[in-house]
């Protein structure tokens, strides 16, 4: 047996060459290269379904890529791009202000229908073409966020569960994500560097894409009493402290900025508050906003009482208590103020639904912790995981069978 052993050839191993090219390569060449991949198996996956999609609102049968991805919100997005906003809001039959376009933010659809313009092209695949590219930009620069917190393998990784990720197939729709999420890590990658100068005009561009600005004004103003508590061993000079606070100041007003403008344009005050509260009428009907009281709603709606608090407040403690877990830890202390802000905005006004898992997606500097194990059966078991992750939100909130109450 020890004969056989000896004579048993070692296992195959890549050529040394690939070793080689692959240890000089530059990050941006491995980053595009993990980006590629992930499009090519997401594609895939989104091309198999729609083969046996059915006729629906949006496409008629088995439709073709390009309208298949611009389904569901992607019409309000069109909408938008071509005819704008309403200056008259729609009421229902029970005087309620319905379901409009001014739910949507002008980020995405002003730059969808600028390249419309310039190359003369139909909104469906330009839009998918948008999407697409801002999904490279933010894997690029989520790297090199990731990479001041972790290691360049850690930071490779980490991109890689980003690319794969099960909402990943909405980084190639016609959603304003893929767009926000580039601002939003550049901005992250900003504050890290504290050149507040610059976030600015990213702020601007991010608040108008998708709701956040009173998130990262919040996270701001977090990062702002922080470095004054700490000042003693890391200088927050009173230029500097100004500084930030004033991007803090303008990041909350990014934050009132649209719904100022739908106010405006209407005449309604609560035009913009009123209009998101149409889209969870369905569930509970139309209430007024009271905040911090939508997900004990919706915990009710789904679940029953007591069942819906009880699981709520457990989510509530899960998700406090992963913020100071050792990996999440290591991401740092402005990574954190971010996802404690943004979770809070989230606590405060969104209404849980089928839609959560997108509205979740800002939270993604905690795949920088879930990268951290080097374990390989760890790494190719959540890849496949997530993978197939895919494919189920894909089935539930995407394809359309018949009436369809999952939205994406």
């Amino acid at each position: 047996m020890t004969e056989r052993m000896l004579r048993t050839p070692p296992p195959r191993r890549l050529p040394a060459s690939w070793h080689a090219r692959y240890r000089l390569a530059p990050w941006w060449g491995k980053v595009f290269v993990v980006w590629a991949l992930s499009r090519l198996v997401t594609t895939s996956l989104v091309l198999v379904l729609a083969s046996v999609q059915g006729p629906n609102a949006w496409t008629g049968a088995s439709p073709k890529y390009t309208d298949f991805a611009t389904m569901w919100d992607g019409r309000w997005y069109n909408i938008v791009a071509v005819g704008g906003y309403p200056s008259v809001l729609p009421i229902t039959d029970t005087g309620q202000i319905g379901e409009n376009a001014w739910a949507f933010m002008p980020g995405y659809p002003v730059v969808v229908r600028l390249l419309m313009e310039l190359t003369d092209s139909l909104w469906a695949p330009v839009a998918v073409f948008v999407s697409v590219a801002f999904s490279l930009g933010t894997a690029l620069l989520f790297y090199r966020l990731m990479a001041r917190v972790q290691s360049p393998a850690t930071a490779l990784f980490a991109v890689v569960l980003f690319c794969v990720a099960p909402l990943s197939p909405i980084l190639q729709f016609a959603y304003a994500e893929s767009m926000y999420l580039f601002f939003l890590t550049l901005a992250l990658y900003l504050l890290l560097q504290r050149r507040y100068w610059l976030l600015y005009p990213v702020i601007a561009v991010m608040a108008l894409t998708r709701p956040s600005g009173l998130a990262f004004a919040l996270a701001l103003g977090l990062h702002v009493i922080h470095r004054f508590v700490t000042r003693s061993r890391d200088p927050f000079p009173v230029r500097e402290r100004m500084l930030a606070a004033s991007v803090a100041l303008f990041s909350a007003l990014m934050g009132l900025a649209w719904p100022v403008a739908a106010w405006v344009a209407t005449g309604d005050l609560w035009a913009y508050t009123d209009t998101e509260l149409a889209w969870r009428a369905p569930y509970i009907g139309y209430q007024e906003l009271v905040p911090f009281t939508a997900w004990f709603q919706s915990g009710v709606w789904w679940l029953g009482n007591p069942w819906g608090v009880v699981v709520v407040t457990a989510l509530i403690l899960a998700f406090a208590l992963l913020l100071f877990t050792p990996a999440v830890r290591r991401l740092g202390i402005d990574l954190r103020l971010w996802l404690t802000s943004y979770g809070l905005y989230l606590l405060a006004v969104f209404f849980p639904q089928s839609s959560t898992f997108r509205l979740l997606m800002p939270l993604f500097p905690l795949l920088g912790a879930a990268a951290l194990p080097r374990s390989r059966i760890y790494r190719v078991s959540i890849v496949l995981l997530f993978v197939a992750g895919q494919w189920g939100w894909l089935l539930i909130c995407w394809g359309v069978d018949g009436y369809d109450w999952t939205p994406p």
